[in-house]
């Protein structure tokens, strides 16, 4: 027994501008489309109900190829830095937060950004104390690869001036030689092993609290990397089944794993895409670089605003290709964070020594600072771009003056990417910027910052059609989970995932940010209506 869903522009996705009258879906499945008059027709006794769209635009549903679902939802429930534009702000909102804390508790902040600040100063422990030192404190910076903590957390930890860096990470100091509070890429680890680990009831209201708010920006899944983190692999695995399976809070998890648990993946029977409908295996996913913002993004040349450093490699090239070796003895394609160019190279490099063979595609996370060279490797290789439009909105202008203007040509080059026929998806990196897919399709067609006054345009040759843009976070995330024949467009034989809002096509592309998602529909039903409780 079925529904027909008519009465609005369904666009199907298949090509653009396609649209169709009416669907007819059965359970989870799209079964028909066409006329509402030729449905009635052919399953006039098996139709149970009928939705009137009220002329709103029907899509398919949005998915996010890379977030973070457990960090988005602890974003949700934590002290959230993301919107203060100036350090005494955010400082004061860590003062008054630990007002309402025992002494001695852990203060955890996600998003600081100092250049949103009129003086881009990264926070120090040296500022913390004198705002909170009866508390262990850290504060997560927006692009996750560096944290502040205060003397009180350090202590706790256990580092001491004497503490030395970690492979694959930096412990800063001042001009002074002394520590700083700042701790870089793996050097975080430091101080995160010293945080009580989360509880059990703890992780189910952050990924019910992330995955209820995806559900009201239109999204219907998601590829997550979480696996390394929240106790380990099982125990934050166990997470996604209690909410997903046992709650029934709908999401269709694609699970990346963290070659640090690929051996623990490898004794739970773990394989690439097994799994059921909702939650189901990825690649296995590496980093080979930080962050531009953190200057640790590994770049072939020094930055231009710090001649000194030219970024951080995570890896050796030597450990890098024997990382990739092991996904490949486990069947396993890999999906690696690479922001700078350097990064890009090593991991091109391990691909082309070790290339995938049989099921999937590889991955390559961020793909932001790119040089002519590197994307005419990769081509033909069978591979997928997950690309974030919305850093554009975050990272401009200042990238410009960190990268050096003369290394501008290829980044965050998405138009010369798809041009190459180079296959991209969509993706936020929440909880790094915000999940709202419409706003990285906002800054993919538009390539401004909707908080910019002068609204100033980013190299506008790289603009994506909304079309594109929307294609990323429908058809080409599904393609990067080998789910192309199955998700991404409306069509007989699909999943029943689609979202009604308004008509997304013809809007002026600056509004594009503002579009609201009226009704979020995963397997033939709706598990979200503006305005209205969905049980």
């Amino acid at each position: 027994m079925g529904k027909i869903w008519f009465n609005g522009h369904i666009y199907t996705l298949q090509a653009e501008g396609h649209k169709v009258e009416a669907l007819y879906t059965i359970g989870n499945q799209i079964v028909d489309l066409g006329t509402k008059e030729e449905l009635d027709r052919k399953y006039n006794h098996e139709i149970v109900e009928l939705h009137d769209l009220e002329g709103t635009t029907l899509l398919p549903g949005f998915v996010d190829s890379h977030m973070h679902l457990i960090g988005h939802g602890e974003k949700l429930l934590k002290l959230d830095l993301a919107s203060y534009t100036s350090k005494s702000d955010l400082l004061s909102a860590v003062e008054e937060y630990a007002k309402g804390i025992r002494e001695g508790e852990w203060i955890i902040g996600e998003g600081w950004n100092e250049n949103l600040w009129d003086v881009p100063e990264p926070i120090t422990r040296f500022d913390i104390d004198q705002v909170a030192q009866n508390h262990p404190v850290l504060l997560k910076r927006v692009c996750r690869h560096v944290i502040s903590a205060n003397s009180y957390a350090l202590k706790i930890a256990g580092i001491t001036e004497d503490t030395q860096s970690p492979k694959g990470g930096f412990i800063e100091r001042d001009e002074n030689g002394r520590l700083n509070g700042l701790f870089k890429e793996q050097a975080q680890e430091l101080i995160l092993k010293a945080i009580p680990e989360a509880t059990e009831e703890y992780l189910r209201n952050a990924m019910s609290a992330a995955i209820k708010d995806a559900h009201k920006l239109g999204l219907t899944g998601g590829h997550t990397e979480d696996l390394n983190y929240y106790g380990g692999f099982e125990r934050t695995f166990n997470t996604f089944k209690k909410v997903i399976e046992e709650d029934k809070i709908p999401f269709r998890a694609h699970l990346l794993v963290h070659h640090e648990v690929s051996e623990d993946f490898q004794s739970a029977g773990g394989s690439f895409l097994a799994g059921n409908e909702w939650i189901e295996f990825g690649a296995i996913k590496i980093f080979a670089d930080g962050s531009l913002g953190g200057r640790t993004a590994l770049l072939s040349h020094p930055y231009a605003d710090d001649p000194s450093t030219s970024g951080l490699a995570i890896y050796t090239q030597e450990q890098l290709n024997e990382i990739v070796r092991k996904a490949r003895s486990l069947k396993m394609p890999i999906a690696v964070h690479a922001i700078g160019d350097l990064a890009f190279e090593m991991v091109v490099n391990a691909i082309e020594e070790y290339p995938l063979i049989g099921l999937g595609r590889d991955r390559l996370i961020h793909a932001q600072i790119l040089r002519r060279e590197l994307i005419d490797r990769v081509k033909g290789l069978p591979l997928i771009l997950d690309i974030q439009p919305r850093f554009l909105a975050s990272d401009f202008p200042w990238v410009a003056d960190r990268i050096g203007d003369e290394h501008m040509d290829y980044c965050y080059a998405w138009r010369t990417l798809l041009n190459e026929n180079l296959p991209c998806a969509g993706g936020s990196d929440a909880p790094i910027e915000p999940l709202n897919p419409l706003l990285g399709i906002h800054a993919a067609v538009t390539r401004t910052n909707i908080d910019d006054p002068k609204k100033m345009v980013y190299n506008e040759n790289e603009a994506l059609t909304v079309y594109e843009a929307v294609c990323l976070f429908t058809k080409g995330s599904a393609y990067a989970a080998c789910h192309e024949n199955d998700r991404g467009v409306l069509k007989e034989g699909y999943l029943a995932d689609f979202i009604l809002t308004e008509d997304i096509f013809n809007v002026n592309p600056i509004d594009l940010a503002y579009i609201s998602v009226e009704k979020t529909v995963i397997g033939g039903e709706v598990v979200y209506q503006k305005n209205k409780s969905v049980v």
